[in-house]
């Protein structure tokens, strides 16, 4: 057995080339030593960008009749046989000696490669079997947002998704910076991989500060995601959750002005109230509250935004 693949070297003038058949003229029943299509073969094809997409089309009975790859939308002749008539090198045809199977690939597979394409034979009338492809932009998804924040000693929890995957990944790296995360380097790292969801879920237990960095999920044949993560000692702020949830935006907005205050009271209180609008901490309010009686000298003015 011997499988011919087309090359780019060979291009036709389409200009002058005429496209004649029917698309209404598809046989559905076989036809007594005349070719006819397998129809149980698929005809939707999902593919990512920047990997290779392939159309199957089955013919029972070609003999000695030649099998075309046409583009729809401008009628554009891709294959005849084996061979590739097309300036566009990605397009080639694949065929195996004997088989009834005649493949058109695209690789790698753009965003504008989305759309109709027709497997046609060279009877009288033509016959052609229509077929859909559509060119997806597959990217991981880490569930904790860009940015997680986890105390030390606890554990790093990482999950990542590759979403809009037309096919399971045949793996999922996890990095640490630009080195993939080494397993040996120190114990409680562990990896679990579902093919199935095209899931990946990173474990590091007992996190330390060392254990900071930018973490990458870089699927096969996906975009990959990044998450910056913090191990920080001692108590977590309210927006330091290691679930990583949202803080809703401050409600008001606050202008504090000091009377006879002394200068470094009024820029330590400062920093503490910069700090905690940063945070966008709705709780701020109260723990200022709190604070009052450390300061006799300074009055407090709030105004509400709507």
């Amino acid at each position: 057995m011997c499988l011919s693949a087309g090359g780019g070297g060979e291009t036709a003038d389409t200009s002058s080339t005429t496209v004649a058949y029917d698309v209404n003229s598809t046989l559905t029943t076989e036809s007594v030593g005349q070719p006819y299509f397998d129809n149980a073969t698929k005809r939707d094809y999902t593919a990512a960008v920047g990997q290779p997409a392939y159309l199957h089309c089955r013919v029972k009975n070609l003999a000695d009749r030649a099998v075309s790859w046409i583009r729809k939308r401008d009628l554009h002749i891709l294959t005849v046989g084996v061979h590739t008539y097309s300036s566009d090198a990605r397009f080639a045809a694949l065929h195996t000696d004997g088989s009834d199977e005649w493949t058109l690939r695209v690789a790698p597979a753009q965003p504008r490669d989305s759309g109709s394409y027709e497997c046609q034979v060279s009877t009288e009338p033509k016959i052609s079997l229509s077929f859909r492809l559509t060119v997806v932009v597959s990217k991981a998804e880490i569930l904790s947002g860009p940015e997680l924040f986890v105390r030390a000693g606890s554990d790093i929890n990482l999950t990542c998704i590759a979403r809009h995957a037309p096919d399971p990944p045949s793996f999922i790296y996890w990095y640490r910076g630009s080195n993939v995360v080494n397993y040996a380097q120190r114990g409680g790292i562990s990896v679990e991989t579902e093919q199935r969801t095209r899931t990946s879920r990173l474990l590091i237990a007992r996190a330390s500060t060392r254990d900071s960095g930018n973490y990458t999920c870089a699927p096969s044949s996906s975009d990959s995601a990044s998450v910056v993560v913090h191990v920080v000692n001692g108590e977590r702020p309210a927006a330091m959750q290691s679930n990583s949830q949202k803080i809703a935006p401050l409600p008001l907005l606050i202008l504090l002005s000091f009377r006879s205050c002394h200068k470094r009271s009024t820029i330590f209180l400062n920093k503490i109230l910069q700090f905690l609008i940063l945070l966008q901490d709705t709780l701020f309010l109260d723990f200022v509250t709190k604070i009052k009686p450390l300061w006799n000298n300074y009055y407090i003015r709030r105004f509400v935004t709507r």
